[in-house]
């Protein structure tokens, strides 16, 4: 295997960590309204992801640098030809960050209400848009002979990719309500196990029509394996939910969110964008990565940088690892 190929692995491992730890971020965002009752529930399930929502982002920030490092040529076309949805993420992310600082800083109705409103929408967008995102890149989009994308915003919105979307948002939404299953004690653990339950059904029948779709047009017997695992992960997630076993529930679903990020990779190897005009202008492992030499000088930095930022990251999860419920708010002031 050569360093082009590690670092095409080593991309989609940074981006399973992010679906995988971003995923219940956004899904706690979404079951701000989906499942609190008043602001003191939407206190404790902000509260469930306060400590880490802001290092859980770390893996998106690793994940386009080293692509942008690695493969210079699929960054390139990338960023530009997705610049209008990837800019609606990024916005949403700075006003998500914006909104969990800044929500409780007063306490008039009116203030927290907007702020409120703005972590479900920032949260939802999102979740929607990174599972359209990735169904393109799978897909395949107009790439010319440059290696320039001349398709446009519209091309992006097709049957494919806007299933693609509902799957990483219904997903996504399940993840997060496990994870607040498994973070909170009283009522709201009970409903957000029952919801779980409700959510991932719709989520299970949508990602066994995307993940079908994809392997019949694009799969292998590896992908095919992938997808195994990630049919099977969900459905065992969703009995361990049913039975009250929160932590081995909220595993599963993390491996159906890795597998299924796998199998997308898998379809794309040793593509990186493939082109929807002429498969000789596909972008490639081989075509779109940078010199040896900096790949080399990455996987020496990946080897010292990486142990660590798992380490304290690691640590932030046991720290406030602690189960919360309405009974920790303290009354707003």
């Amino acid at each position: 295997m050569q360093l082009h190929d590690v670092w095409f692995v080593l991309i989609a491992v940074l981006w399973i960590g992010y679906f995988f730890l971003e995923g219940f971020d956004f899904g706690i965002g979404v079951l701000t309204k989906l499942l609190a009752r008043d602001r003191t529930e939407k206190r404790v399930l902000i509260n469930t992801i306060g400590p880490v929502w802001d290092g859980n982002e770390v893996w998106l920030l690793t994940a386009g640098g080293a692509t942008f490092a690695a493969f210079p040529d699929w960054y390139a076309t990338l960023f530009s030809g997705f610049y209008l949805p990837l800019l609606i993420i990024l916005v949403c992310l700075i006003v998500r960050g914006v909104a969990f600082e800044y929500r409780h800083k007063r306490s008039e109705e009116r203030w927290q209400t907007n702020w409120e409103h703005a972590i479900f929408w920032t949260s939802l967008i999102p979740a929607f848009l990174w599972g359209v995102a990735f169904a393109n890149i799978v897909r395949g989009v107009k790439i010319d002979q440059h290696k320039e994308y001349v398709g446009t915003f519209l091309d992006l919105l097709n049957g494919y990719s806007i299933l693609g979307g509902l799957v990483t948002l219904t997903l996504f939404t399940f993840h997060g309500a496990v994870f607040a299953s498994l973070k909170t004690v009283g009522d709201i653990r009970e409903r957000s196990r029952r919801l779980a339950t409700r959510l991932g059904a719709v989520a299970a029948v949508l990602a066994l029509v995307f993940l079908t779709w994809t392997q019949f047009t694009r799969g292998d017997t590896k992908s095919l394996v992938a997808m195994a695992i990630a049919v099977i992960a969900l459905l065992g997630a969703l009995g361990f939910n049913q039975a009250g076993r929160e932590g081995w529930s909220f595993a599963l679903s993390g491996v159906t969110i890795a597998a299924a990020v796998a199998m997308l990779f898998l379809t794309l190897f040793p593509n990186v964008m493939p082109s929807s005009l002429d498969a000789a202008w596909n972008l490639t492992v081989t075509n779109a990565s940078s010199s040896a030499y900096t790949l080399k000088i990455m996987t020496w930095l990946a080897a010292v940088a990486t142990p660590l930022v798992l380490l304290y990251q690691g640590w932030t999860y046991w720290v406030f690892r602690k189960r919360i419920g309405t009974q920790h708010i303290v009354d707003a002031h």
